[in-house]
This record gives C-alpha cells, structure tokens and sequence, in this order.
C-alpha cells in the first residue's frame, strides 16, 4: 500500500474498493496466527450444530443441495446457517478490529495479545454477536431480506470495540455507517461476503470431486470429510470477512469523520509531550 510504506495495512486516507480489499487481505495475513485458530473453533463447532439439520433436510456435502420434497427444513437449515455465520464474523470481528485499530495507529507496531481480556470487551462482543445472530435468523427466514442483514450489520463488533457502545447502539451506528456516501460500506460488505461464498463453494466442491475422481473418498467419509472440509475453508473465509468489516469500519470513519485527523493531532500531541520531556531533563 503506498501511503505509509509496506506496513501500513490501512492507509490513513479514503480507499478505493480495491484498495479496502486488499487492506483486509493485508490484516488477515498480519494476523492470521491469532484470527485462523479462533475461526476453526468457531467453524468446527458451527458444522455440530448444523450437522442435526443437514440430516434432517436429506442433504449431503459438498454442496447439500436440496430435496424438493424437503424445501421447509432445508430454508431452516438455511436460516441457522446464515446466524451461525453471523455470529462467528461478529466474534471474530472483535479481534480483526482492535487489531485493525493498533495497526493504524502505528503501522509498524507488533499487535500482539489479542486474546487477552483486558480492554477486549468480549461480554458486549458475546451480547452483540447473539443479536447479530438473531436478526440475521429472521432476515433469513424472510428469503430476500437477508442481504440487508449481511449489508447493515458488518459493523457490531467494531462499534463496540473501538466506539465502546452497548449492543443495541452499536445496532444503529453500524447501520448508519453501512449506509453514508450512498450505501458505499454495505455495498463492499455485500461484495465481500458474495467473493468469499464463491470461493467457499468453488473449493469444496472442487476438493471433493477431485478425491472422488481419483477414487479416494469412501462414501461412508463423505460426511465427515465434508464437514471438516467445509470447517477449515470457512475459518479462512470468516477471518477474512471479520478483517474486511474492520477496514471498512475505520475506512467509513476516516472518510466521513475525520478519524485521519484525530489520529496524527493525537500523534502530533504525543511527540510534543515527548519533546518537552527529554527537554526537562
């Protein structure tokens, strides 16, 4: 990125699509040992819950498509995939903000305890991550209504973190900001999510038809294969998706508040400190 050399994962000055993309890319890459291993937990435990419903929908992977005669329980196992997913984005944007956040502050400084509790906010980032949750369930439910969830709610997580607001504020801030210069943030979060779903579906079902072909996959693995196969793809897609919403959070900030400015005045107060002080000793 050209602004403050190779480190600055985001540049303090508005981005073009492009470059929003590949800030998030960058802060992925810069922070993958801590978001992958959370992503997969998450993940794993996403392909328990669904596990029930694919059954009960007669799906099967890699692309559990589905029965026509089993339409209604396969909209349900819809539904809660599209919550799961919007849970896991929320709590991992916990971490993909405040990292974000270090990290524009000052490009070059090491972000490093990100899985601490101190100033990490997890409780309202739980609380949050429910409701982002359940409003996606419904928006689910509603067929179409969907894309305005995906769209409005990329940034809960941030909001709490770095505005330090309640889950029902950050609601509305998140919203607000989805939606300045003319929906431009809930435009890339649409984008975004639409990018990594291809890649999702492109790479599972690729895998498995390669394994099928070279005569490596038992049916009776086909299940568990699936599933872990899908786990591992979405913790990479999920991580990456929590990143974008971070850049694009502070992205809409600094080109509709100011952020930019805030930041090097801070930075500017700072040094003068510094100055005065090694000029007191």
């Amino acid at each position: 990125m050209p602004d403050a050399g190779p480190t600055a994962v985001l540049p303090m000055r508005p981005l073009t699509v492009g470059e929003l993309l590949d800030s998030a890319v960058l802060l992925l890459r810069r922070q993958a040992r801590t978001l992958i291993p959370v992503a997969l937990v998450l993940a794993a435990a996403e392909q328990l819950v669904l596990y029930p419903l694919r059954r009960a929908a007669h799906v099967e992977p890699p692309g559990y498509l589905p029965d026509i005669d089993t339409l209604a329980g396969y909209w349900f196992l819809l539904a809660v995939g599209a919550a799961c997913e919007m849970v896991i984005i929320a709590l991992l944007g916990n971490l993909a903000a405040r990292a974000g956040d270090a990290l524009l502050r000052d490009p070059a400084a090491p972000v490093s305890g990100l899985l601490r509790p101190h100033r990490a906010r997890y409780g309202p980032t739980v609380l949050v991550a429910a409701l982002a949750g359940a409003l996606m369930f419904v928006a689910a439910l509603g067929g179409p209504t969907w894309v305005f969830a995906v769209a409005l709610l990329g940034g809960l997580a941030p909001a709490v973190v770095l505005d330090r607001v309640g889950p029902f504020a950050a609601l509305g801030r998140s919203a607000s900001l989805a939606l300045r210069v003319g929906g431009r943030a809930a435009g890339i979060r649409l984008l975004g999510y639409v990018v990594w779903w291809i890649l999702r579906v492109g790479l599972a079902n690729g895998v498995v038809s390669g394994l099928n072909t070279l005569g490596l996959l038992e049916p009776a693995w086909i299940v568990p294969i699936g599933a872990a196969l899908w786990a591992g793809i979405n913790s990479v897609a999920y991580a990456g998706l929590a990143c974008l919403d971070s850049v694009s959070y502070l992205e809409t900030r600094i080109r509709t508040e100011g952020m930019d400015i805030a930041i090097s005045q801070s930075r500017r107060r700072g040094r003068r400190r510094a100055a005065l002080a090694e000029a007191g000793r």
